[in-house]
């Protein structure tokens, strides 16, 4: 049986000690496989643990115990080579498209960064081709927005340049924080469209983190719910969705609103569950 992309096993992060200690991620299991592309959902409520597994998997937090594998091979052992080549094939997109950017450089820098960094053009010219296409690819012109500062774009703009520089390093995987929570609907969609096109034109995975579960139903193929750190129901996008099993997935599912005016949504209904939490068979 071929190794997974990517393994977590076990993994737990606490953060403080003894009464003080708070348990973001408890015993958690996660596999994308190194076959198709695929777009893996982890989904939850804000202070679930959503951003800590993602942390985790990106190497900027450590785990309080368990491991992540990537081809294999144990995260925690890789060494300097091997981390760099980790990074280059493991990219991140993040929440806030304006908060990643430094606002004194013009915004070709994180492309000749990249290109320095991983070594992936022998001149000027050839880097420059790398990065026309990269921008090719999210629907942006090198002459429109390279030489522009990060207060000169749109939300929508920055987002799409940080989709760009990632797929400048031809990952396997990429890890999506929140990507389309900050950019207005219209732009929702386009980014949206940009992650299918990557999966099934240039086979790149994506772990996408969300609280949203009807971007999660457009466009996932797995999705793993996410309740007080622990995995409580997991399964193929639709099927969990349709139907879930565990309460904690009901009552998220519940709260979005249905799109009938006929409909009115009950905003004094209580919400409860039944223990801390529990997995679903």
């Amino acid at each position: 049986m071929p190794e997974p992309l990517l393994a977590v096993r076990g993994a737990t992060k606490v953060y403080g000690k003894r009464q003080n200690a708070v348990t973001a991620l408890r015993d958690v299991d996660l596999t994308i496989a190194d076959g198709a592309a695929s777009i893996t959902t982890i989904a939850g409520e804000s202070g679930s643990g959503k951003t800590t597994l993602a942390d985790a998997i990106l190497g900027f937090t450590g785990l309080t115990s368990g491991s992540i594998t990537y081809r294999g091979r144990d995260l925690a052992g890789l060494s300097r080579r091997g981390r760099l080549e980790y990074r280059r094939e493991v990219q991140a997109i993040f929440q806030d498209p304006f908060g990643v950017y430094n606002p004194f450089y013009r915004m070709r820098h994180i492309f000749d960064v990249a290109v320095r960094r991983f070594d992936l053009a022998p001149d000027k010219r050839a880097a420059q081709r790398l990065v026309d296409e990269a921008l090719a690819v999210v629907g942006l012109r090198a002459d429109e927005v390279l030489d522009k500062h990060p207060h000169q774009l749109s939300g929508g703009q920055r987002q799409r340049m940080m989709m760009a520089r990632a797929y400048l390093l031809k990952p396997r995987l990429i890890v999506a924080d929140e990507p389309v929570s900050m950019v207005d609907a219209s732009v929702r969609a386009m980014i949206l469209d940009i992650m299918l096109r990557l999966r099934d034109e240039h086979g790149i995975s994506f772990l996408y983190i969300t609280h949203d579960l009807s971007t999660a139903y457009q466009i996932g193929d797995d999705i793993c719910i996410l309740y007080r750190g622990e995995i409580v129901e997991r399964g193929e996008t639709r099927a969990v969705i349709d139907a879930p099993q565990h309460e904690y997935s009901k009552l998220l599912i519940g709260s979005i609103p249905v799109p009938d005016p006929e409909v009115v949504w009950d905003l004094d209904a209580p919400v409860s569950l039944t223990g801390e939490s529990a997995r679903t068979p």
